[in-house]
């Protein structure tokens, strides 16, 4: 949906797309989420980052048969109005992903190559899906480590989602059974069965919709809803004073609420973003970014302990020697006061880290650095 976009008295434009990154494990269906956005969205482009270069995602200059240069839109100024949804944006160079920085947030493409200088458009919002910095997510690292973007373009995001493949009985049977029902059912699809796996809206016309609000309706913010927002930014700055968040809590995260409310007023085809928009809107914020970088984030005191803990370990274990793993966790836990879980914690960082090994089903020890 969006939200409302501003054109200010001076010129400067406010972009009201908001951009989206899902950041988890594999297999958890992120590019099939991308694959319904382009299809629900009225204009749409995929593309996926292992394909992408910075001229294939903004524009390129082309030599035509006399000679002559001219431009060639990417997918950002093909999108132009719409979504382009980027896949596998993890595996695109870091010079490529720093090309869209003005293209994401002011959304312009400033071209001047070969002689030709311009600006092309490129109001779109952008959906990308990407896998964490080891593949899946660890648990025993900070949300800094797992994610392995700069800020600068983590920023530019407006909800930034974890999304976990956790291993669940009950969640595991109904994902199976579902993906099951659909290898049975699939060859019937196009018989009786069409008409239930349309689902209870119908793609064309939820993508009608979305045109008709995008095109109709350009909400703002209630004096009342505006005020609320005011003090949940001052009270979210105030309480993340640690600035070695990997998602640094800016302006541009309360313009990002903004435009999260805006959306939903434009979903129910409503003239102003209320408290009740706010409300969720923060809800939502709170759930994908907060939660990102909270997510697998130790506090200084839980570091502090693990890097002692670490120490301490290295001391009590010589080199290239084994050690019996349960005589370690007794000794640290007794003698040293270090608590089970810092302690079960501090081995799995050195094991994963290649300082120590497991030996004889892991009742062991062996110190390699």
């Amino acid at each position: 949906m969006a939200g409302s976009r501003k054109l200010l008295p001076d010129g400067m434009k406010l972009r009201g797309d908001i951009n989206v990154l899902l950041l988890g494990d594999p297999s958890t269906a992120k590019s099939q989420f991308l694959k319904f956005i382009e299809k629900v969205a009225p204009i749409s482009v995929y593309t996926s980052g292992k394909g992408s270069s910075a001229a294939g995602l903004t524009a390129s200059v082309q030599r035509d048969q006399n000679g002559e240069f001219f431009l060639e839109g990417g997918a950002m100024v093909l999108a132009d109005g719409g979504v382009v949804c980027i896949d596998e944006f993890d595996k695109m160079d870091e010079i490529d992903r720093v090309a869209i920085h003005e293209a994401m947030e002011q959304q312009t493409i400033s071209i001047a190559k070969a002689g030709i200088t311009t600006i092309l458009n490129a109001r779109t919002a952008v959906c990308a899906a990407a896998n964490p910095a080891f593949g899946r997510y660890d648990d025993m690292r900070s949300a800094e480590e797992n994610i392995e973007f700069a800020s600068t373009i983590l920023s530019r995001f407006d909800m930034i989602y974890i999304v976990r493949d956790i291993q669940d009985e009950t969640n595991d049977g109904r994902l199976a059974r579902h993906v099951l029902n659909v290898h049975i059912n699939g060859g019937r699809a196009l018989t009786e069965q069409a008409s239930s796996m349309e689902g209870e809206i119908s793609i064309a016309w939820m993508k009608r919709y979305v045109a008709y609000c995008k095109q109709k309706c350009a909400p703002r913010l209630t004096q009342d809803a505006a005020d609320m927002l005011q003090s949940h930014f001052v009270n979210v700055r105030s309480s993340q004073s640690n600035t070695s968040n990997p998602i640094p809590i800016t302006v541009r995260q309360l313009e990002a609420i903004v435009r999260i409310s805006e959306s939903l007023a434009k979903l129910t085809l409503s003239p102003a973003a209320t408290k009740d928009h706010v409300a969720e809107a923060i809800r939502l914020f709170n759930v994908s970014t907060i939660t990102a970088i909270a997510s697998g984030e130790m506090d200084l005191t839980s570091s502090s302990e693990l890097h002692s803990c670490e120490e301490q370990l290295k001391k009590i274990a010589p080199m290239k020697q084994t050690v019996s793993t349960q005589r370690i966790v007794d000794i640290l836990s007794t003698q040293y006061k270090y608590t089970a879980g810092a302690v079960q914690k501090t081995i799995h960082l050195l094991t994963q880290r290649g300082d120590f090994d497991f030996r004889h089903k892991r009742s062991q020890l062996i110190r390699l650095k």
